[in-house]
């Protein structure tokens, strides 16, 4: 056991080395590590090593002694900076430690970061893989060592991955999920795209096979559906989806494609991905002076996203999502704590609200209850730390723009 766990120390030193000077988005041969008390910062071999595990894994005696690792695509893309944000209040609220890991949702790299996290010493981690086939590996390392893990923008579905299903419901310290109606998001996207006058569309997405991409597409095509259905002199069409990846320079060059190959269509659907996709993207719109003709909606709220809502090159947005792992966050804690016991082959979940924004107006007040200041104060993420969890669930259900703006003018 000793000789495995040096080996494991040993992979991770040696993974840890390689990814210094390394950019910290879509890695191409390893995962990018950071630690710290609160805010993070890019480790380097020497801060990694002192993360290093435990020789016997005992439970955190103390708040001071619990440490959270993060398994995400990216912490610097502007979504997945935005949860790190939430998630370094919540752990200095609390007084947690956090560890991340950029993993590019390459799945080698997805598995290989729970690896990582649990040779590190955390006590639980929180993970966005990318396809729910990844999680045997994710739920079976963390079983092995003895750490919960919690899913954000993600849930294993019981009908398309029952093996996954029936491990996350068996395994004691796979404590649930945290993730969004993406089918209603896809569908709401683009019924707005149609109301708008579009009617061929084109659709980038981020990687094929990604489960959360896989619900979104079919939310697009039910909503386009829906559409021809109730208008069958004026139908629409989708475009067969090209993939983009997660960077701008990626974005860029398939939408050029997209839009090289059907000069025609009017609005072009950009995925998601964490907003790299969406910039390069717009980019390509701009420099092919089609702002103008072509609507584009997303998914993943963008830096500029009040500026692009004022002139006309994002047409309508849904985000505000980064709270999401928030709750996957609290999941964990709590579950470390003893606080949220396993339920009987089962697991818990939060289904997570989306945000909607169509106009400078609506961006506006967005961004003075979710930019300009986060939607929860230190001493409500400390409050959520206690909660029970049916409790956590309507916190989470709740949240607004009308709910930020109601509790903060108290």
């Amino acid at each position: 056991m000793k000789t495995q766990r040096f080996l494991i120390l040993l992979v991770v030193f040696i993974m840890t080395i390689s990814i210094v000077g390394c950019s910290s988005t879509a890695p191409k041969t390893s995962a990018s590590v950071a630690t710290s008390k609160s805010t993070t910062t890019k480790a380097d071999s020497t801060q990694a090593a002192t993360a290093s595990a435990p020789a016997a894994k005992t439970k955190a005696s103390t708040d001071d002694d619990i440490l959270i690792g993060v398994s995400i695509w990216s912490s610097t893309d502007a979504l997945g900076s935005q949860c790190k944000k939430i998630i370094d209040a919540a752990a200095k609220s609390l007084g947690v430690k956090t560890m991340y890991v950029d993993q590019g949702h390459v799945s080698e790299q997805v598995t290989a970061s729970a690896e990582t996290l649990a040779a590190a010493g955390c006590d639980g981690i929180m993970i966005c893989n990318s396809s729910s086939a990844e999680m045997t590996s994710v739920i079976n390392t963390c079983t092995e060592n003895k750490i919960y893990v919690s899913q954000f923008f993600r849930v294993i579905n019981e009908k398309t991955d029952p093996d996954e299903y029936a491990l996350a419901c068996k395994s004691p310290y796979y404590v649930g999920a945290v993730y969004e109606d993406e089918v209603a998001n896809g569908f709401n996207l683009a019924q707005i795209l149609c109301k708008k006058g579009c009617r061929k569309i084109g659709l980038e997405g981020w990687n094929a096979g990604d489960a959360t991409y896989i619900l979104r597409e079919q939310g697009y095509k039910s909503g386009v559906e829906a559409w021809n259905k109730d208008h069958p002199d004026d139908k629409a069409v989708l475009l067969d989806v090209q993939y983009g990846g997660h960077t701008s320079d990626t974005g860029r060059t398939t939408a050029e494609a997209i839009i090289s190959a059907n000069p025609d269509i009017d609005a072009l659907i950009v995925a998601g991905g964490g907003g790299g996709c969406l910039a390069g993207a717009m980019t390509a719109i701009d420099n092919l002076g089609l702002k103008e003709k072509i609507k584009v909606v997303s998914t993943d709220f963008v830096d500029n996203l009040g500026e692009c809502l004022e002139n006309g090159t994002i047409a309508a947005e849904s985000g505000g999502h980064y709270c999401d792992p928030l709750f996957a966050f609290m999941m964990t804690y709590n579950a470390i704590k003893g606080n949220y016991p396993k339920l009987d082959n089962n697991f818990y979940k939060i289904q997570f609200p989306y945000l909607y924004v169509a106009s400078p107006e609506d961006y506006a007040a967005y961004k003075q209850y979710f930019v300009d200041e986060l939607p929860y104060t230190s001493e409500e993420l400390t409050k959520m730390g206690t909660l029970g969890f049916d409790e956590l669930a309507k916190t989470a259900s709740n949240l607004s723009i009308e709910d930020v703006k109601t509790r903060h003018s108290k």
